[in-house]
């Protein structure tokens, strides 16, 4: 994922309002624009331009059947944000972890050796 597509990830699920249009999608997937529209006291149109946010950044996947607008929710860009950061970090993390842990250990000893001498 390059720098402009998180960048814009992380600035479509900074919105509060964005982030419940996903969690309702994630719960009912295929719901329409009107249903969803009617769990916002925004107007349409401003839960249209939510969804082009949502949409550009491929969390929203949208099918038109007739005149309907069916919405679907696409977890696959945050399972995209997850492996990048927890790829690129974790060894970080794992290695003071262990570090950690050897210190305490070697402190144990030490009080302990120090304790039967």
């Amino acid at each position: 994922m390059n720098d402009d597509r998180l960048d814009a990830l992380l600035a479509a699920l900074a919105h509060r309002g964005r982030r419940r249009m996903l969690d309702l999608l994630s719960t009912a997937p295929g719901m329409s624009v009107k249903a969803l529209a009617s769990h916002f006291s925004m107007s349409r149109i401003g839960v249209l331009k939510h969804l082009e946010v949502l949409e550009k950044t491929e969390l929203v996947i949208s099918q038109k059947r007739g005149r309907t607008r069916h919405l679907y929710f696409n977890p696959v860009p945050i399972q995209l944000l997850r492996d990048r950061w927890t790829t690129e970090y974790s060894a970080f993390f794992v290695e003071r972890v262990t570090d950690i842990k050897e210190r305490a250990e070697q402190r144990t000893q030490e009080e302990e050796e120090h304790r039967s001498a």
